[in-house]
């Protein structure tokens, strides 16, 4: 179905484990193609399980070493404002599945700051921000991702823009600190709305049956205010990777077989 000149796509597995495969060779193929004529990639990860499922399947991918990963650039569409090392990173979990075991340049590893940089939450949001602006193009102060990875929660929620909470409707800045996230830890650094759906692909992955809800009001077109993830677009497509389990009130029409 069309959404607003992007399309909105809804790919099915059977297990997390065949959609992690599924994603993580797609992903290593979007990369080659945007890269093979020298062209830089922009990323944006996400956390979670299936985050870090997707990226350990892309690293033990065969095509994995086929890629110039100097070309490709890494971002988060969230963090916890916690330490590096803290379990509760995404950015350590992308590492541990993905980053460490490619040849990237370190400074393509755009990184939200922590506590320990000596900056408060507020700094962390304004330095992430003056971070994109360094890639921007035009009228918008950052880069337009050939790839933003979404995780979707049960409440809908995308990045760290929850239900009914003022960072959802934000239009007029491109990095938001989270305080008293209702999911801790509490304190994030959030991309906006307009970064996320500035996005070439957008790609949501979601698994088990309590996702389901979510994943079917996203479809139907409900307010993004109240489930974020409907708001979620690309400017070219946006992909819904799902396993069985979370598609079980998805129309089979709208499911396409062959993406």
């Amino acid at each position: 179905m069309k959404v607003q000149g992007s399309t909105k796509t809804v790919v099915v597995e059977p297990t997390p484990e065949a959609l992690a495969a599924r994603v993580g060779d797609r992903f290593l193929s979007r990369l080659r193609a945007r890269t093979r004529n020298g062209r830089i990639a922009h990323v944006c990860l996400t956390g979670g399980s299936m985050g870090g499922a997707v990226l350990a399947a892309a690293a033990e991918h065969p095509r994995a070493g086929e890629i110039d990963w100097s070309l490709v650039h890494f971002w988060w569409g969230d963090e916890r404002f916690v330490e590096l090392d803290d379990p509760d990173r995404n950015s350590r979990l992308s590492r541990q599945a993905l980053l460490d075991r490619i040849d990237v340049p370190a400074e393509n590893i755009h990184e939200v700051a922590a506590p320990s940089d000596g900056v408060t939450l507020d700094e962390a949001a304004e330095r992430y921000a003056a971070e994109l602006a360094r890639f921007g193009k035009g009228d918008e102060p950052w880069p337009s991702f050939a790839v933003c990875f979404l995780g979707v929660g049960p409440d809908g929620h995308i990045a760290s823009l929850f239900p009914d909470r003022p960072e959802v409707t934000v239009t007029d800045a491109a990095v938001l600190p989270v305080r008293n996230s209702p999911k801790p830890p509490p304190e994030r650094v959030t991309l906006t709305r307009p970064v996320l759906n500035a996005s070439k692909r957008v790609w949501l992955v979601l698994t088990g049956a309590d996702k389901a809800s979510a994943l079917g009001l996203a479809l139907a077109g409900a307010s993004y205010a109240s489930v974020p993830a409907a708001g979620a677009k690309g400017r070219r497509r946006t992909v819904f990777f799902v396993d069985e389990a979370a598609a079980s009130e998805v129309s089979p029409d709208l499911i396409d077989r062959d993406y």
